[in-house]
């Protein structure tokens, strides 16, 4: 099987958000018009009272600098953040995070 694009891969966590009741589906189009390292997506869900960033990498990809900067800004602000790969579409990890009940930062 050929490795999956982040496009593909960005295309079924979409769907997967959706069907999990994430109403809120934010994802860049063009980074050129965003801020250098802001996460591919975020996702939301008032049923569920999360929020994540999500930044989408192929099997291989790295993480940029700026793309660490912001994700460690995120996490010390008590954010919910992580990098998702197609290895983790298949092992049911996105299934399963997008299904988690919120992490209480405040305990």
């Amino acid at each position: 099987m050929p490795p999956m694009s982040e496009r593909k891969l960005q295309s079924a966590v979409l769907k997967l958000a959706g069907f999990h009741g994430y109403e809120v589906r934010y994802h860049t189009k063009d980074s050129r018009g965003s801020q250098a390292g802001f996460p591919d997506l975020v996702l939301a869900s008032k049923k569920r009272g999360k929020l994540l960033f999500r930044e989408l990498k192929s099997d291989s990809g790295r993480l940029r600098p700026e793309q660490k900067v912001v994700l460690e800004v995120l996490a010390a602000c008590g954010q919910d953040v992580g990098v998702w790969r197609p290895a983790d579409l298949l092992s049911g990890r996105i299934v399963a995070e997008l299904r988690a009940a919120p992490t209480d930062y405040l305990k």
